[in-house]
């Protein structure tokens, strides 16, 4: 089975609903959703983190109390490590920058977004081993994108002339054979856990600390 959605648990807080979020504090919620391809590729794919997107109405502050912005959720048995927390201000506008998950007192302007996306499950197995219709499955529910089923699972989507996809069965055929033969080549077998990009931040050279560990 795939991993659960939005798992995202603050001790000794809960959940606001928006229009009390909205009465209270000058902002706007605009968007409240999965974050498209965060959940860590596999034959069992992790579960996705949210999105969400808060606009502030006057000049305010944010702080951020958050984990997982360094150390992805690994990904086991070749399967690959979530995405990581990550908030981003203003995003595509003139002042876009992202903030540490950890972050006290950072400006905000009035009109800017805040983005906020939190972690994404580890996946589990090899994603090349994904059966095509559960990765067709994910894409119809916006769960995985066209370009992350490419990219992370080997599979060609294609869309018709009113933009429902399918998938290419021929064309994710030969993709897949050309990775598992890049892979032979290169004597690089699956690991079994995937740390995550992050990972080597947390040695002082940055290379000390392998992303990936063997068995």
């Amino acid at each position: 089975a795939d991993g659960e959605d939005t798992i995202h648990v603050v001790p000794d807080s809960r959940n606001i609903p928006t229009e009390f979020s909205e009465s209270r504090f000058p902002l706007r919620v605009e968007r409240l959703g999965l974050a498209v391809d965060s959940g860590g590729p596999g034959r069992h794919r992790g579960g996705l983190g949210y999105e969400k997107h808060v606009r502030m109405l006057r000049d305010a502050s944010f702080m951020s109390i958050a984990d997982r912005s360094i150390l992805s959720c690994w990904g086991v048995a070749g399967g690959r490590a979530g995405r990581p927390f990550q908030v981003t201000i203003d995003p595509g506008g003139p002042h876009e920058r992202e903030v540490d998950a950890l972050t006290d007192a950072e400006p905000v302007r009035a009109g800017e977004v805040v983005r906020i996306r939190t972690t994404g499950g580890g996946g589990w197995g090899d994603p090349l081993e994904r059966p095509y219709d559960e990765v067709l499955r994910d894409v119809l529910w916006g769960k995985v994108s066209d370009a992350g089923a490419h990219e992370d699972y080997g599979v060609v989507v294609v869309r018709d002339g009113g933009g429902a996809p399918a998938v290419d069965a021929a064309a994710s055929d030969a993709l897949r054979a050309a990775r598992r033969a890049e892979r032979e080549t290169a004597q690089a077998p699956a690991p079994f856990f995937d740390r995550g990009p992050g990972y080597a931040r947390l040695a002082p050279d940055g290379a000390s600390a392998s992303v990936y560990d063997y068995l």
